[in-house]
């Protein structure tokens, strides 16, 4: 019914959204009274020994609906006849009238296709109008029953609650953005908000907060839980003992269904430390429980530990803030860095901080907020302090899941952005060798020096000769013979820079060439010195030795360029003198082929090409 609010004509214009905005408003307030007040009836006819005629039971319903939405009641007939406060909220009933106005707002805020869109401001106003106007009408059909709404608790914090509601929906159906903020706002605070970079710091920590808050209700439903379970007998004998009928012990069991989330909220406070009161004279922690306890009769009381010092089992309540600790760096720290291993937009250490320190602020605001409606008096005497103390359970939210949120994700950050495979857990083989004494292991490639510099002499040892050889395959020691491999290896350093390969004398032939690597060295050679990997970038078509050049190119360069036999001279041309490569000469140019005659033209003239 919120979503299809009476048809309206879509040329009425504004004061038309308005009017329907007004009416879903009314239609919201008017469901969940209603819902509330078919419940309250079902249990009054049910009922064998009813109090009142239909008019009370329609009068305590709308007291409870007054409750729901966090005002506080006062009850009349009390044994003393003194008028007693009631101001424990249950919370499972406020989630039907705040999810009414919700939707009843954005509904408005975001009509049909075909009808009139208010502006934001007045769906706002509309909707809280119209809900307000029927909570005003229950409070005045509600002052004579035994249930009456205190005048002081209607402004805050009832109609603050349906005024958050109805601004969640409107802000709902805006798609969640963060408009502009009010013109007397300062300008940087405008610049700010405007960033998209504040935006998802902003999302972070709601959500990370918001996390927070879950984990701590969920711990504490734990601890209820743990707590009925140990003492099961007594919660029994408590549920029976309310009731004697059916009617009766269905009554009770949904009032206690309507008080689990606050029973869960007392189980977060005393795991966080600071506990809860049971009147006047008692508080619970897990270090002691003491004092004199004002306990009505109630199942879900049962759940209380014995009376004295703590023991271990108690003290097993604070897993609860650790675990909301670690909800919420775990959520932050998902989004400051999104992906593992990858340093690109993830956040530094300090935003990282400030964004945990900020979700664990807003998770004592709401754990705070959510234990002061989870509490509150029952009566003038005893019972006048009952359940946690929200200004000291939201001070010690924030410190848990700040104390515990900051370190922890520093260290999930450092993780999540750490590089594959643990530092220590090096590569074995050569590459190992090679990273950590920074020299070329036996076997590997060594990488190429510049031509023409310092580097150019490799410094490997030949161990056959007990010689140093440079990077041209030269030696410390002269040959007899070194006229002309000298010249050899200065066209070598002039045209490609390779490397030779050192044999007795310092100028061995290297091995065969394969197509899958370089050549092989040569017997006697050292085993860490090969040739480079790389062809050389020596021009092939300038200088006079253009040629020379070209054919020690192919013997060096790998891929497969050479065979790995020897190339049968043709039959017009000598075969090559067998040696190494920097004593044989330049290979003679083959003879020109024969020209093929072209075709006569007609002319009869006869044209070679």
């Amino acid at each position: 019914m919120t979503e299809r609010s009476p048809m309206l004509s879509a040329e009425r214009g504004r004061p038309a959204a308005l009017a329907s905005a007004f009416l879903r408003g009314v239609i919201a307030a008017g469901l969940g009274l209603g819902s509330l007040a078919v419940l309250v009836m079902v249990l009054w006819i049910s009922s064998p020994y009813p109090d009142s005629g239909p008019g009370g039971a329609l009068q305590v319903a709308a007291g409870l609906w007054l409750l729901a939405h966090g005002a506080e009641l006062v009850r009349t007939d009390t044994l003393s006849g003194i008028p007693a406060p009631v101001a424990t909220v249950p919370l499972l009933l406020s989630l039907l009238p705040v999810w009414l106005a919700h939707r009843a707002a954005r509904g408005a805020a975001d009509p049909d296709e075909g009808r009139p869109r208010p502006s934001p401001a007045g769906a706002f106003g509309a909707v809280t109008t119209g809900y307000l106007l029927v909570a005003a009408a229950a409070v005045a059909y509600a002052r004579d029953g035994s249930l009456s709404a205190d005048p002081d608790t209607l402004a805050f914090p009832l109609a603050a609650v349906v005024a958050g509601a109805a601004a969640a929906g409107v802000w709902t159906a805006g798609g969640r953005a963060l408009g502009s903020l009010p013109f007397w706002a300062p300008l940087w605070i405008q610049e700010a908000v405007a960033r998209t970079l504040f935006r998802t710091r902003a999302e972070a920590v709601c959500r990370s907060a918001a996390a927070g808050v879950m984990v701590l209700l969920g711990g504490g439903a734990l601890v209820v839980a743990a707590g009925l379970v140990w003492h099961v007998e007594e919660a029994q004998r408590t549920f029976l003992a309310l009731s004697g009928d059916w009617a009766g012990r269905f009554a009770v069991l949904l009032l206690a269904l309507a008080l689990v989330p606050n029973a869960a909220l007392w189980g977060a406070s005393y795991g966080l430390g600071p506990g809860f009161a049971l009147g006047t004279g008692a508080t619970v922690t897990p270090m002691a429980f003491g004092g004199s306890p004002a306990l009505p009769e109630f199942p879900l009381l049962a759940a209380l530990p014995d009376q004295g010092p703590g023991s271990p089992a108690n003290w097993a309540a604070g897993a609860v803030p650790l675990a909301a600790g670690l909800a919420v760096a775990w959520f932050t720290v998902r989004r400051a860095v999104p992906e593992p291993a990858v340093r690109d937009g993830a956040w530094s250490a300090g935003e990282t901080v400030l964004v945990t320190g900020l979700a664990a602020g807003g998770c004592g605001a709401g754990t705070a907020v959510l234990t002061a409606m989870a509490g509150g008096p029952l009566g003038t005497g005893a019972l006048a302090e009952f359940g946690p103390v929200w200004w000291l359970t939201g001070p010690a939210a924030l410190a848990w899941t700040a104390v515990i949120g900051v370190p922890l994700v520093l260290l999930l950050r450092m993780w999540r952005l750490r590089e594959p495979g643990w530092a220590w857990r090096r590569r074995s083989g050569p590459e190992a060798a090679e990273e950590r004494t920074g020299a070329v292991a036996p076997g590997a490639r060594q990488p190429a020096p510049a031509p023409g510099s310092e580097g150019g002499r490799s410094g490997v040892r030949d161990g056959a000769r007990g010689t140093v050889r440079d990077a041209n395959g030269g030696s410390d020691e002269a040959a007899p013979e070194a006229t002309g491999r000298r010249r050899w290896r200065r066209r070598r350093r002039a045209g490609d820079g390779a490397e030779g390969t050192g044999g007795a004398g310092g100028a061995a032939p290297p091995g065969p060439v394969s197509a899958s690597g370089p050549a092989d060295p040569a017997p006697g050679a050292d085993a860490g010195f090969e040739p480079y990997d790389f062809l050389p970038t020596d021009p092939w078509h300038d200088g006079k030795e253009a040629g020379q050049a070209r054919w020690a190119s192919l013997r060096q360069g790998p891929g497969g360029l050479m065979a790995d036999f020897r190339p049968e001279p043709p039959a017009d041309r000598p075969e090559l003198p067998a040696g190494p490569p920097e004593l044989l000469a330049d290979p003679p140019e083959p003879p020109a082929p024969p020209r093929a005659p072209s075709a006569a033209p007609e002319s009869g003239r006869g044209v070679t090409s």
